[in-house]
């Protein structure tokens, strides 16, 4: 092989080694088994929820927005999710991303009764904690040990959300 046509074929391989490294690195730091990050939710009521607090329960925490079409869509799903299980233990945190005005989120809320804590991620702290969401809806189920069982990136199948749920709440 000649320097040129070896060199052709190096540089995009060296690339896609380094996005799936890359990629790789940020799935593994939310694989199945690790901790939930330890942050402090303030709700849209002023409350400080600390995860630390929320151990011994399951909780979802979901991170949406008023703008995303798929969030405002899957809100209703979210809701009957949550009344289904809270009897249960299942504790249901929607954090509005940083970008979301707050006057909106509050309005969604109201509107919408969302029957869950809203949590406001004003500095967009939180989200970086779990790993730097940016895309929206992400929904992450944890354990009642405070490890990440499911990580969800667009709308889950509810089906699926419902058994992991039932399972992780049937868990000593």
């Amino acid at each position: 092989m000649t320097a040129s046509k070896t060199s052709s074929w190096i540089k995009p391989a060296a690339i896609g080694a380094l996005v799936l490294a890359l990629a790789g690195g940020g799935y593994t730091l939310f694989a199945r088994g690790e901790q939930a990050p330890q942050v402090t939710f303030i709700s849209i009521a002023g409350d400080k929820i600390d995860t630390a607090k929320l151990r011994g329960k399951v909780v979802m925490v979901n991170f949406w927005a008023t703008s995303c079409t798929t969030c405002v869509k899957e809100m209703p799903a979210m809701v009957d999710t949550y009344n289904k299980f809270k009897d249960q233990g299942l504790e249901f945190v929607a954090v509005a991303m940083q970008y979301d005005p707050p006057n909106y989120v509050l309005n969604f809320t109201e509107t919408r009764k969302l029957p869950f804590i809203v949590a406001l991620d004003a500095g967009g702290d939180i989200a970086k904690s779990f790993g730097d969401v940016t895309l929206t809806p992400t929904t992450f189920v944890i354990g009642k040990d405070g490890t990440i069982l499911k990580r969800y990136v667009g709308e889950p199948d509810f089906t699926q959300v419902h058994a992991l749920l039932q399972k992780a709440l049937a868990a000593g």
